[in-house]
């Protein structure tokens, strides 16, 4: 099996939200027990097991409109077919960390996919990492290519985690499991306490009018 994420090279690119797929994959590798990342296939490899299978990792050197050179490469010297293939990779059309498994279908103009798709088709496994939209077409490759901001960096932690721990599974064809893992590793928003019933108002009682019936008769057609 091969398990591909999708960046691009170099420390100028590291942080940034296009590289979420190398994130991915560097946190599967230290968590996994798998050996030291090889310059490879015009990438970065990382051998292991999965039981009996033997499962690389690549992560692409080619810079990202050119990762199906690289994937390409490894698939045919380690003999895998499209379907042994899942790709790791940034998701506009998902909000920040929400996760999904798919197979097959359209690159959704995504330049690391579109490479893909050339060199090895459509019909291979990926997991959608999302990254949420700048909201206008105009702004996606300034964001996509911007760090991961602060305020992001909880959620993708939890996220990163939660791939590791559920790895296996997805490597076993059980995305069920590995989205179960990756959900656990996300903290439960808080519900709201429920609002404190208002305090009565207290109204002061009317004042007792001690006049007479003469004197308020008097009062009445008294001139203001």
């Amino acid at each position: 099996m091969l398990f591909v994420g999708l960046g691009n090279p170099g420390a100028k690119y590291a942080k940034n939200r296009h590289n979420i797929g190398f994130m991915a994959l560097d946190e599967i590798a230290q968590s996994g027990g798998f050996s030291p990342w090889k310059r490879k296939f015009q990438g970065q490899v990382s051998e292991g097991r999965i039981g009996t299978d033997k499962v690389v990792l690549l992560k692409p050197e080619t810079f990202m409109n050119l990762s199906g050179q690289s994937v390409g490469e490894a698939m045919r010297f380690y003999k895998f077919g499209t379907p042994d293939v899942t790709v790791f990779h940034d998701e506009l059309d998902l909000v920040p960390g929400k996760v999904r498994v798919k197979t097959g279908g359209g690159h959704a103009g995504h330049n690391g996919l579109r490479s893909i798709h050339q060199h090895i088709g459509a019909d291979y496994h990926r997991v959608r990492l999302g990254i949420g939209h700048p909201g206008h077409k105009d702004k996606v490759a300034s964001y996509v290519l911007g760090d991961f901001s602060k305020s992001d960096q909880a959620w993708l932690d939890d996220v990163l985690r939660g791939i590791a721990k559920g790895f296996d599974a997805l490597a076993k064809g059980d995305a069920a499991q590995f989205m179960n893992a990756v959900a656990l590793e996300r903290p439960k928003p808080e519900k709201p306490s429920p609002p404190k019933p208002a305090a009565p108002k207290t109204v002061a009682p009317a004042e007792e009018d001690k006049r007479s019936p003469l004197e308020r008769l008097v009062d009445k057609f008294r001139p203001s």
